[in-house]
């Protein structure tokens, strides 16, 4: 019997049915008309990411292009929490393995992201240890790491760059917008679990980052610094400066500070460890200022080399207050006052110069400014207008009371009396180079100003070679090449007043060789114990690195005239 189907029951399915195609042709035409947009996106982003593609860092190199700061493969992990199967296994894994803590882990795969980084910067044995375990959700991006190969050579002028590899301090903080490069930019394609599945094409590749060549010189660099090493064990100091710069063209070519730190490992060191003194500290210089009053003697035609001075035979009253010789001195003549670092001497000198000759000659010289060498957090030192001279200051500033210095400014100041009287400016990079090793930025010797006349120079290097072979700076006299210089004593500040009478800056400030000088070298120690004095603890690591650099730079000379076509 076949069922019957009233027209009123018919036209009630009829309409239904009609009702439910309008329901989803209305709909249809929603989504593709009016949502077709939202959906391509909203599809677009859960089958697809972008991803920065990091740019390759830029090296820094010594003058010979020897490699200072490069970059090493390295991995970084990161997790998919959609895709992670057994979050306890997970993090007990990477606790172990890693040393990651167990709640830092497990917050960052709760987070409801579909990427989190869970450990930067791997390398590839732990990478590989992960692997072999083939955990779900869990993935590495292949990065680089900053890495010094020399580990603390040079580290303060150096510097050092964080995890992204961006420069923190140092010329990599300096020069950070050359040498970090422009990331690049692809895609990934993930499945309907969100799996990688492969990268596309990219969008916009990185650029690396350009590369610095430095004035400094790697192997001059390690001849400072170990002998730098040796005096601030040996004499257990509080810190201890070196400065070897050519002094013709200003180019520095060994800066390091102690203590230091491994460059590799910046956060195990205090940040006491990690400040550059050789231009962040400054100090009053003691007798190796002497240099600066005798030059202004000299150039005024003041005094003559054998012009004789009464040193008044150790004692003389400056206003109220009385200037002391180390020895009781009586008359001697002007090569000596230098020579044998006679306060009293040197004194009666500027006495006769004035004191805004004397000023004026110390500001020639670059004392109390910058010596805009590029490096990050030099200070200026302190040099006051005569304005602001006491009675007794005729009789502090000459043998460098009351001016303060930097060892930068030491070296700077000493390379004016070996390259004839210029004052030069000191710079650490000579060129910014690409990949390829074309030149995007050269740096050239910059003279600031002349100084003093040739022989004025002249007769200043006649002096401080006298007061090395004869002097107060006997101890840097050397049996194979002349050597020239100035020592240096200098009591510091104490807090309560006054100076101290137990802490002292030994220095030794000199250019070598003596009869046609190439380099000039500062050395400071900052609290030498037991001895203080720097004719004792100073002028043996001046003599020391000066025949080494030497001999260095001939055998260099020798080899580049053998290779030469």
């Amino acid at each position: 019997m076949r069922p019957h189907i009233t027209p009123l029951r018919f036209g009630i399915i009829l309409v239904f049915f009609l009702g439910l195609f309008a329901f989803f042709f209305f709909r249809l035409l929603t989504i593709q008309l009016l949502r077709a947009s939202f959906l391509s996106r909203l599809a677009a982003k859960q089958h697809t990411y972008y991803m920065e593609l990091e740019p390759k860092r830029g090296t820094i190199f010594d003058r010979n292009l020897r490699p200072l700061a490069v970059n090493v493969a390295t991995y970084s992990l990161y997790a998919v929490p959609p895709d992670i199967r057994d979050h306890g296994e997970v993090i007990e894994r990477l606790h172990a393995l890693l040393g990651l803590e167990a709640d830092f882990i497990r917050e960052r795969l709760t987070r409801p992201k579909q990427f989190v980084w869970l450990a930067r910067k791997l390398d590839g044995d732990a990478m590989r240890q992960i692997q072999v375990l083939k955990l779900d959700g869990l993935y590495f991006i292949k990065e680089s790491r900053r890495s010094y190969p020399n580990a603390t050579l040079a580290s303060h002028l150096l510097g050092f760059a964080g995890l992204d590899n961006v420069g923190l301090e140092g010329l990599e903080l300096t020069y950070d917008k050359y040498l970090r490069g422009t990331p690049g930019w692809t895609y990934c394609l993930r499945d309907a679990r969100q799996r990688p599945l492969t990268v596309t094409d990219v969008l916009q590749p990185p650029l690396d980052g350009y590369s610095l060549v430095l004035t400094i010189d790697e192997v001059i660099q390690f001849i400072a610094e170990r002998e730098l090493d040796k005096v601030y064990e040996k004499y257990k100091a509080k810190g201890a400066m070196i400065v070897v710069m050519d002094v013709a063209t200003g180019e520095v070519l060994a800066s390091a500070s102690r203590p230091t730190y491994d460059l590799n490992a910046p956060a195990s060191y205090p940040a006491e460890a990690r400040r550059h003194r050789v231009v962040t500290d400054f100090f009053e210089p003691g007798s190796v200022f002497k240099v600066v009053t005798a030059s202004a003697a000299l150039n005024e035609k003041a005094f003559g080399l054998d012009d004789k001075i009464f040193c008044e035979n150790g004692a003389y009253r400056v206003a109220n207050h009385t200037l002391h010789d180390v020895h009781e001195y009586g008359w001697l003549p002007f090569l000596k006052v230098i020579g044998f670092s006679s306060n009293i001497g040197t004194t009666k000198i500027a006495q006769k110069l004035g004191a805004s000759m004397v000023h004026d000659y110390a500001a020639a010289f670059g004392f109390g400014v910058s010596t805009d060498s590029g490096v990050v957090g030099e200070v200026a030192g302190v040099l006051k207008p005569v304005s602001r001279w006491s009675k007794t200051s005729i009789g502090a500033v000459p043998i460098g009371q009351e001016v303060c210095v930097t060892a930068l400014q030491l070296a700077r100041g000493i390379s004016v009396l070996a390259n004839g009287g210029v004052l030069m400016q000191p710079y650490v990079v000579r060129a910014i180079i690409d990949k390829k090793g074309e030149v995007i930025r050269a740096f050239a010797p910059k003279t600031v100003r002349r100084v003093l006349a040739e022989e004025t120079a002249a007769s200043m290097r006649t002096v401080l070679t006298w007061a090395v072979e004869e002097g107060t700076g006997r101890m840097a006299r050397s049996k194979r090449v002349p050597l020239a210089g100035k020592t240096g004593t200098a009591q510091k500040v104490d807090p309560a007043g006054g100076y101290s009478h137990s802490k002292f800056m030994a220095s030794f400030i000199g250019f070598a060789p003596a009869d046609d000088p190439k380099i000039a070298i500062a050395v400071v120690v900052d609290e030498p114990r037991p001895y203080y004095y720097g004719g004792v603890v100073c002028a043996p690591v001046f003599k020391a690195v000066a025949e080494d650099v030497l001999k260095y730079m001939e055998l260099a000379s020798v080899a580049s005239v053998e290779v030469a076509p």
